[in-house]
């Protein structure tokens, strides 16, 4: 597989993001960590497994249930978790609902997301990145859409220790260690990506819905982009088990 870098770079002035695009592996989630990826994916260091985008039955999704509100920025997350409780949140799409069981191996990570759900950041937010080659995930969280985002707070890494990114996980997104905000992406096939992106959840039910999204695609048609249809979170909330 070739590690050929093409001219195309993805910039991120707000953030300091700047990512070439290798052939075939793409954009990092949001980070600087291609090289990573493609020696993973092209050593095997993260199997694959036997889905295929185009076996799956394109989503039918719906109109967002409202519109986008004023997002605020805040200094840091509350503690709103209790240490050794467990917690679930459930992303309410306009394409379907995804149930997502939260780390505890995760708890800074796990608090931040159940706050800023707690304060209805997420409600009426779109899903702005699907990939459908290379490291096979949706990527959320950014009021703004652009992959450019945040609350206002970082929150550091967890649960990196040999970390692996099989279809289902559900995890940070970021800027470079330690730079954890509000973006996050769902896996929807076995990803080769790096223990870089702190692994907060599994999806427990939903994975359907992932994957159909997936297999609509992106709307040029490229291999990454904007989701073919639009993927809006009308509501995002999170309970203790």
């Amino acid at each position: 597989m070739s590690s050929e870098v093409q001219g195309r770079q993805f910039d991120n002035s707000k953030r300091g993001w700047r990512l070439g695009v290798p052939r075939g592996v793409l954009r990092a989630v949001g980070v600087a960590a291609v090289a990573a990826a493609l020696a993973a994916f092209a050593t095997g260091g993260v199997s694959a497994n036997s889905w295929s985008v185009r076996a799956q039955a394109p989503a039918q999704c719906n109109a967002p249930a409202g519109a986008p509100a004023s997002r605020t920025d805040y200094p840091a997350p509350a503690q709103v978790t209790q240490p050794g409780a467990t917690y679930t949140a459930t992303l309410e799409t306009t394409c379907g609902a995804i149930q997502i069981a939260l780390e505890p191996k995760a708890p800074q990570t796990v608090n931040s997301f159940a706050f800023l759900s707690g304060e209805r950041y997420f409600d009426h937010t779109k899903c702005h990145r699907i990939t459908t080659d290379g490291i096979f995930v949706l990527q959320c969280g950014d009021p703004t859409a652009t992959g450019m985002g945040g609350p206002g707070y970082q929150i550091p890494d967890e649960n990196l220790a040999g970390a692996t990114y099989p279809a289902g996980t559900v995890a940070m997104a970021n800027a470079g260690p330690n730079t954890n905000g509000s973006q996050f992406f769902l896996v929807y096939k076995d990803s080769p990506l790096p223990p870089s992106y702190t692994p907060f959840g599994r999806i427990a039910a939903g994975m359907d819905v992932l994957e159909s999204i997936a297999a609509a695609g992106t709307q040029d048609g490229s291999p990454d982009g904007a989701p073919r249809n639009d993927v809006v979170i009308n509501s995002a909330t999170t309970v203790q088990n």
